[in-house]
């Protein structure tokens, strides 16, 4: 007895793979991390080939932006924000690795279907991957922005840093707005 099997249905010219109408469906997240990431670690190359390691004040050669407001300098921190868990770099490389990858594998637990939360985590993302590969590459992270409000000197960072901070807000003030 000979059964007929039907043909599996031929792709269209508007037929896309998969992954393709996956990174479509996060795109602004991708374009978001990819741009803060290249952005972190150019800057992080062009401080680390300008500024001997470290440097912190201008008789050591930082670059002053506007004297009393904004230095560049080469620092580095084995901790994460303000030196917290200092000389735990591996351990905050691994962290890292593990907080990219339960974004990814709770996305939809996350809200990442809409907008506001895609450009919170592109910025989120791309600055820990920035950190991350200068915690692999360097042991540290390289932290250049330094900014001096009179008396008080902000702690030093980076873009990384930025995007990370800028994210975590975006993202809570989307969780607070009113469910769509």
């Amino acid at each position: 007895m000979e059964v007929n099997a039907i043909p599996a249905p031929r792709p269209t010219a508007a037929y896309q793979p998969a992954w393709k109408d996956r990174i479509r469906a996060y795109r602004l997240l991708w374009l978001l991390s990819v741009l803060i990431f290249t952005l972190d670690q150019l800057t992080k190359s062009w401080i680390s080939l300008n500024l001997k390691f470290p440097t912190y004040w201008p008789e050591e050669g930082a670059i002053i932006i506007s004297k009393g407001f904004l230095h560049l300098v080469h620092v580095g921190n084995t901790g994460a924000a303000w030196s917290l868990l200092s000389g735990q770099s591996s351990l905050l490389a691994l962290l890292a690795a593990g907080t990219l990858a339960g974004i990814y594998f709770w996305r939809r637990h996350l809200g990442l279907q809409h907008r506001n939360a895609q450009a919170a985590f592109g910025l989120l993302c791309g600055g820990i991957a920035g950190n991350c590969i200068d915690r692999i590459l360097h042991g540290h992270v390289i932290d250049f922005l330094d900014f001096h409000f009179g008396s008080y000197i902000y702690p030093t960072f980076n873009l990384a840093d930025a995007g990370i901070c800028v994210g975590v807000l975006l993202y809570l003030w989307h969780s607070f707005q009113e469910p769509q």
